[in-house]
């Protein structure tokens, strides 16, 4: 083994032992609720990123998509083959720019959230994705209190992941884990049109 090696070897056995003694103090189990929210692209394909990690390990989850539904997606397509554990809803009708009609999208909105309540409520789902909520939060479709009400109600084994952008400060604030996605650069600003696989 030369000096390199041997020095590498020390310092990683340092970096173990550190990790295990942090690791020692780690013992508080909970169902968290998690924010993915930021300007950059990923916030929904990193829970879907979760829920087919959950799948994996056996449990339930039910998933509502607030603006997403009137196109077929990839992730309907594989979720569909798990019907034991994943409820899949796409229940929205497009973006707001699309449907034009406020009416409209607020009693959307308020049937898609309802289905979302109904499966924190149920203690057969062990993880909710609530897709691209903050957008229904963003535009005043929900009372912004009425969600956190429900959300800090929930089970105290239950996860909960609410995407999309311009999460409002109080939900960042009462969740566990919030991650912002940072947009560096995207092919959509180079004229590159959505591509399946990637963005749906």
């Amino acid at each position: 083994m030369t000096h390199d090696d041997a020095a590498h070897a020390d310092k990683m056995r340092k970096i173990q032992a550190a990790r295990a003694t942090m690791m020692e103090t780690k013992t508080e189990e909970k169902g968290l609720l998690i924010v993915h929210t930021g300007k950059g692209k990923g916030k929904s394909s990193a829970a879907m990123g979760m829920v087919v990690r959950a799948i994996g390990h056996g449990m339930k989850v039910g998933v509502v998509q607030f603006i997403k539904g009137a196109m077929m997606t990839g992730e309907k397509a594989v979720f569909d083959a798990f019907p034991q554990q994943v409820e899949f809803k796409p229940m929205g009708e497009g973006f707001t720019w699309d449907t034009q009609d406020r009416a409209r999208d607020i009693a959307v909105t308020r049937t898609a959230w309802d289905e979302v309540k109904r499966m924190i409520a149920d203690p057969s789902y062990d993880m909710v994705l609530a897709d691209e909520l903050n957008i229904a939060l963003r535009y005043d479709y929900l009372p912004l209190d009425e969600v956190l009400a429900v959300l800090e109600a929930r089970p105290e084994m239950k996860h909960v992941i609410v995407t999309g952008r311009n999460a409002p400060d109080a939900l960042i604030e009462a969740a566990d884990l919030v991650t912002e996605m940072t947009q560096l650069k995207h092919p959509f600003r180079s004229g590159v049109k959505a591509q399946r696989g990637i963005e749906f």
